[in-house]
């Protein structure tokens, strides 16, 4: 079972991505982190943190206009 931790940043919902993947999942929290105080004012934005388990994707925390949601969601 192999595990990445990924940081998706997209300008529009359902758009092109931004992606950046790690080996450490506190690494990918700093960039969400990071992309959040960058990018997060923006009307449309969507930053996630997701943990991707033998190509399973789970949002662990996702980052739009009306604010941050943590956890799962489906």
């Amino acid at each position: 079972m192999v595990t990445k931790h990924l940081t998706r940043l997209q300008f529009v919902q359902d758009g092109p991505a931004v992606e950046g993947e790690w080996a450490v999942p506190g690494t990918a929290q700093d960039r969400y982190t990071e992309w959040v105080g960058l990018y997060g004012t923006g009307s449309t934005m969507v930053i996630q943190l997701i943990e991707e388990t033998d190509g399973r994707e789970r949002v662990r925390r996702k980052w739009t206009a009306q604010g941050e949601v943590e956890g799962p969601t489906s």
